[in-house]
């Protein structure tokens, strides 16, 4: 008797969607983090499968830095609105204006204003989980995370006091004020992220995919030019095709130059590049611990 063998990718799916269903029936008010970036995207696909054919039964939480491509924010909208799901979104500009968030002079990025943008929507809202997109493989401080990863009172992260996961078996205990970051595609790479867009056929933001764009030279990367971000003084504007591989704050998400049209192509540039995915982002590079600095903080 021939026995059924599951693909790589379909062990993947299996365990992501299993982790979404424990959330669902370990926690009380859970949320699902949106942004419109890829890994999100594929989020949103696989809690379609694990919950379908019912809706989605928890509302996406978005953060917008009031730094982010237009070319997202649309995306998140309209992918929102398709599904008939509930989109909450909390702008830091806001946070700001209510001294939630405290700019430092000369800041450039906006990612660690998301910290108490963030840590006030789940106060807010009395979420207990909030699922969100990132991996393992992205930065070293996403790699000391499990799939439940424990937050505070504070909404803090102590990378030694994580709970075990023997066996797929998940402790979801949470006090009242305290909250758990579920990561379901911690173990994808960004190659499985891919390979899984062009296996489901998903809809993306053309700036994943090499487009005309005005980009400057600084500190080694292109950086696409803005009204946020016009070019200094002496700074040669230069119109490639480029694309990017991650998304962040548009002041400091660096893009790519490639001819990468189509999904074949990216996998392609992925299993030949030598810098890491977040290697483009200018605020991960302020120090070695800057990434795990924030998320002890409460970043995401």
């Amino acid at each position: 008797m021939s026995q059924y063998k599951l693909s790589h990718l379909e062990l993947l799916e299996t365990e992501a969607i299993h982790v979404m269903r424990e959330v669902a029936a370990e926690f009380e008010r859970p949320t699902l983090m949106f942004s419109g970036g890829k890994d999100s995207i594929v989020m949103l696909r696989l809690a379609e499968k694990a919950f379908s054919p019912g809706k989605i039964p928890f509302p996406l939480l978005n953060v917008d830095t009031g730094h982010n491509f237009p070319e997202l924010n649309e995306f998140r909208d309209r992918r929102a609105k398709e599904l008939g799901a509930k989109l909450i979104v909390r702008t830091v500009e806001d946070a700001l204006a209510k001294g939630i968030a405290t700019q430092t002079p000369g800041e450039l990025s906006r990612n660690r204003l998301q910290i108490p943008t963030l840590l006030a929507a789940i106060e807010e809202f009395q979420f207990d989980a909030a699922l969100g997109g990132a991996r393992r493989d992205e930065e070293k401080a996403r790699a000391k995370e499990r799939f439940f990863s424990f937050r505070d009172e504070f909404g803090q992260w102590e990378p030694k006091k994580q709970r075990p996961e023997l066996w797929n078996i998940y402790n979801g205990r949470v006090q009242p004020g305290q909250n758990m970051r579920v990561f379901p595609i911690s173990n994808w790479t960004e190659a499985d992220i891919w390979e899984y867009i062009g296996q489901e056929k998903l809809d993306l933001p053309h700036i994943y995919f090499a487009h005309d764009r005005e980009v400057v030279r600084r500190k080694g990367q292109w950086l696409p030019v803005n009204d946020l971000l016009p070019p200094k003084e002496g700074e040669e504007v230069k119109t490639l095709k480029v694309r990017v591989r991650t998304i962040g704050d548009i002041m400091t998400t660096g893009c790519i130059e490639s001819d990468a049209s189509e999904i074949k192509d990216i996998l392609a540039e992925v299993a030949s590049a030598r810098v890491t995915e977040r290697g483009g982002r200018a605020d991960d590079k302020v120090s070695e611990s800057s990434m795990e600095d924030r998320k002890r903080e409460g970043y995401f």
